[in-house]
């Protein structure tokens, strides 16, 4: 049936509603963030960049545009081929680990804490850490014409993240908070090291958040290695 002319079509469908449906949580929490710092006096342009800083927001824009670009590619070439192309299937791969990740770090680490009363859009927060993540995650196991590929490909996977790594503790700081006026603005605050742990903290984070990185990048690519081999 995962194979079948009209669950491919179907699933690739969803895909294209996903799409849309992400792309609407991360502009939905975009004009919230605008709108507040508008009201509030604060710089818009530090508001948007820092808000395109967060691994949330790229991980789901990444996966916005691949879902897209798969569900058309299916309905475009797709339905003539017997998998899908290698570059589309690393697109996924990669996009799939970035999601699943952002969904354990976020409802172990970060679900509990407290943010400004009014900033965040609810069922956009739901959307981008939950709905998404589990969506990929399924995608991963039904998604249709999945090609296999080789295991090199889970360093490719971890490039982007490693490099999201140094540009934010380069980045912020350079960055005012623009919130309680700290002269430096980290995304998260397991990589903040201005608190208690200070920079052993923050590397102890670094090295958990890389291994889950590769675990869970293995465990994709291993799962895409034994369907594209069936197919």
């Amino acid at each position: 049936m995962l194979r079948s002319p009209a669950w491919s079509s179907l699933w690739s469908v969803l895909r294209l509603a996903m799409a849309v449906f992400l792309a609407a949580a991360i502009i939905a929490q975009l004009a919230q963030s605008i709108s507040g710092a508008i009201a509030n006096g604060r710089d818009v342009l530090t508001i948007i960049t820092n808000f395109f800083s967060f691994f949330t927001i790229l991980s789901n824009t990444a996966a916005a545009v691949i879902l897209a670009v798969a569900g058309i590619w299916y309905f475009a070439r797709g339905r003539t081929a017997t998998s899908e192309p290698a570059w589309l299937a690393f697109a996924l791969a990669s996009v799939t680990t970035y999601m699943v990740v952002t969904g354990i770090v976020y409802n172990i680490l970060l679900r509990g804490i407290a943010l400004e009363p009014g900033s965040i859009v609810a069922w956009s927060n739901e959307a981008l850490h939950l709905i998404g993540p589990l969506f990929l995650l399924v995608d991963l196991f039904v998604g249709p014409l999945r090609r296999a590929l080789p295991w090199r490909a889970v360093l490719g996977i971890v490039i982007f993240p490693l490099v999201w790594v140094a540009y934010t503790l380069l980045r912020a700081p350079f960055i005012i908070n623009p919130g309680n006026g700290d002269p430096y603005w980290y995304p998260y605050p397991f990589l903040n090291p201005n608190g208690s742990g200070g920079w052993g903290s923050v590397a102890i984070y670094v090295v958990i958040i890389a291994v889950a990185i590769i675990a869970v990048a293995s465990v994709v690519v291993g799962v895409g290695r034994r369907r594209g081999a069936l197919l």
